[in-house]
């Protein structure tokens, strides 16, 4: 029972925190400049966050390093999506480009997105060096790394591109993007992640598991399996979008 809490806690932060930066996202371009100022007040708080969680080993310091990753993953996702944090490519790719230049240009249309990620991960990972909590470095690796092997799939190919979630001055990256109905890396993807999660799900029901532990080890396995989940979400007939109609209201 002690694992229920925690992967409630997750479900809901995962689906909210979903749809209020694509609600965010979707409002009129002239809210953009502030609601990128108050992102940003709040990327310093959730930095805090991160700092004051790595020395607590109580249950509610797994609960805060958990929340303070996610708010730091949230205001790279709405820079990305409003556009401040994309790279210095902005235009489409050429439709005869591809291959390795195919995959050139896709990098550079996301370039200052991906060195942000890594800026970002860096600094948690600073904050938390040699502290007995990592749950936030946890957080923010299954989300980097999730993310990234989705843009790889999106990338070589699958068949639901949810390209209705980038905003209209985003839409060029639909061009880097391909609708296939399988790719030689999803299956990988797919496996190693279940996998991964498999593990964590183990270490955070073993019997010996302290409370901090287990619920830290339940907050992450939560997420890489909803990152599992939403890979899946890439190649099954689902509409999986209508999970966030809410949230693009805002676009209407």
């Amino acid at each position: 029972m002690r694992v229920l809490g925690p992967m409630l806690y997750t479900l809901l932060v995962w689906w909210a925190s979903t749809g209020v930066i694509l609600y965010l996202n979707g409002l009129p371009r002239r809210w953009h400049p502030p609601l990128m100022g108050a992102a940003t007040v709040l990327l310093a708080v959730a930095l805090c966050g991160v700092a004051v969680s790595a020395d607590d080993t109580r249950v509610t310091g797994a609960y805060l390093a958990f929340t303070a990753a996610i708010a730091v993953w949230g205001w790279q996702e709405l820079a990305f999506l409003l556009g401040y944090l994309t790279g210095p490519r902005r235009h489409p790719c050429p439709s005869q480009a591809t291959g390795w230049p195919r995959a050139g240009h896709a990098i550079m249309a996301i370039l200052w997105h991906e060195l942000t990620l890594v800026v970002l991960a860096t600094a948690i990972l600073w904050l938390c060096w040699g502290r007995p909590n990592p749950v936030a470095v946890w957080t923010f690796a299954v989300l980097w790394v999730m993310r990234l092997s989705a843009k790889l799939n999106v990338f070589l190919g699958v068949r639901n591109l949810s390209e209705q979630f980038l905003p209209e001055h985003l839409r060029y990256l639909q061009s880097y993007f391909r609708r296939r109905p399988r790719n030689s890396l999803f299956a990988t993807s797919v496996l190693v992640g279940t996998l991964c999660a498999g593990a964590v799900w183990q270490a955070a029901t073993h019997p010996d598991a302290s409370p901090f532990a287990a619920t830290g080890a339940t907050l992450v396995a939560t997420l890489l399996s909803l990152a599992v989940v939403e890979h899946w979400f890439m190649v099954l007939p689902l509409p999986s979008e209508k999970l966030w109609n809410w949230g693009m209201r805002s676009r209407r």
